[in-house]
């Protein structure tokens, strides 16, 4: 039988601290019965009753939080569990997420050893007071200093976070952050504006009108000027907010936007597992205690999917690839027509210049781009 392709992402839910913008589940300190815990999940969980035998894992990757404020060797063993529970493909990618200001040489070299072999750096910005604003933990030559780290060790496949829209932001120094990415020539470029969310520092200074951020008109001249500038330098847009050169696509991150089933384990990780999606607790007290209880309770929000909710997924994730979807693939699935389905939808957005159907492939237009939530909403059945 052929093995079913599978993506694990691990969550390391520890920050030295949190950032003014930051609603990810992480917290500014270390529990060292985490890591064991997280071991023997790994080890141990039932995958919806299915078999870890019947799947190749193609991705991995290790999220937070800050997963570089682990030890290098702690990365190692969680990796170890992860290799002893399942099959891995030869050509896997395995990203870990590094914060500048916590990764070392020592560090480096361990994940390297263990297998990592894409690095995810958030610079976010290159100017000191924007990450000061922004409540980041280093500064720009800090990041240097590891991006240069990192390459001397070995990585050939760098990732660099940025952040647009941010408090004091210009649409020239965004320009300036762009300009000073390319030139140090990582392989992936991920460009997200910033967004304010209910239970953040900045969330309460934008409720106080505190919050100095740019217009409307230039966070706007900021997106149209991300992909013209990176696109003139060699990175192409593979996704609505992410950028590579040729054959650099973070496959962990398409795996999601196709729908490839995954695992996600630590606290609060996400899976999507046989037609189902569901968490794991996010108290860290219930998760631990997991561990001692053989993780009976550990799943929360089971949630099985209807054939309608997984045809509106393959919609509203697909179209987020510049490449959109494939027609016979939605219909092989689903073993219903395309326009039985979403037709009338289609035909109003192609009218409209949001949608471009060419054969098989359905994909947005830049118009569509430009507009993608409220078109990827109208997939919704």
């Amino acid at each position: 039988m052929e093995k079913q392709e599978l993506e694990i992402y691990i969550h390391i839910p520890f920050c030295v601290k949190k950032c003014d913008y930051c609603d990810f589940l992480s917290f500014p300190q270390l529990n060292v019965n985490y890591v064991p815990a997280l071991i023997r999940e790994i080890e141990e969980i039932n995958l919806m009753g299915k078999e870890a035998k019947n799947y190749i894992v193609k991705t991995i990757f290790i999220g937070g939080g800050t997963p570089s404020i682990l030890e290098g060797e702690e990365i190692a063993l969680v990796l170890k569990s992860v290799y002893k529970r399942f099959e891995i493909d030869s050509n896997v990618e395995i990203t870990i997420e590094v914060n500048p200001g916590t990764a070392t040489n020592n560090k480096l070299k361990a994940y390297q050893e263990a297998g990592v072999n894409r690095i995810s750096l958030g610079l976010q910005s290159i100017n000191n007071e924007e990450l000061r604003e922004l409540g980041r933990i280093h500064t720009y030559e800090e990041f240097l200093e590891n991006y240069w780290l990192a390459r001397k060790i070995g990585f050939s496949n760098i990732n660099i976070d940025l952040m647009s829209a941010i408090p004091r932001q210009t649409v020239e120094s965004w320009n300036k952050v762009l300009e000073k990415a390319i030139k140090l020539s990582p392989e992936h470029l991920s460009a997200y504006s910033l967004m304010i969310e209910e239970g953040t520092k900045f969330y309460d200074k934008w409720k106080q009108n505190i919050l100095k951020l740019p217009s409307e008109e230039e966070e706007r001249l900021m997106y149209y000027n991300t992909k013209s500038i990176l696109e003139a330098a060699g990175y192409h847009r593979y996704e609505i907010s992410n950028y590579c050169k040729k054959g650099f696509e973070c496959k962990h991150n398409v795996g999601y936007w196709r729908r490839v089933e995954y695992i996600g384990f630590g606290l609060g990780g996400a899976s999507f597992i046989n037609h189902t999606r569901f968490s794991n607790v996010n108290n860290m007290q219930d998760y631990l205690k997991g561990a001692d209880d053989n993780w009976e309770h550990l799943h929360q929000e089971i949630h099985q999917l209807s054939k309608q909710e997984e045809m509106e997924e393959f919609m509203f994730l697909g179209l987020r690839m510049i490449n959109g979807v494939s027609i016979k693939q939605f219909e092989e699935l689903f073993d219903v027509t395309y326009q039985s389905i979403y037709g009338t939808c289609s035909a109003q957005l192609v009218k409209d210049n949001l949608l471009d159907i060419n054969g098989d492939r359905i994909c947005l237009t830049e118009k569509g781009i430009d507009l993608s939530n409220c078109v990827l909403a109208e997939f919704l059945l």
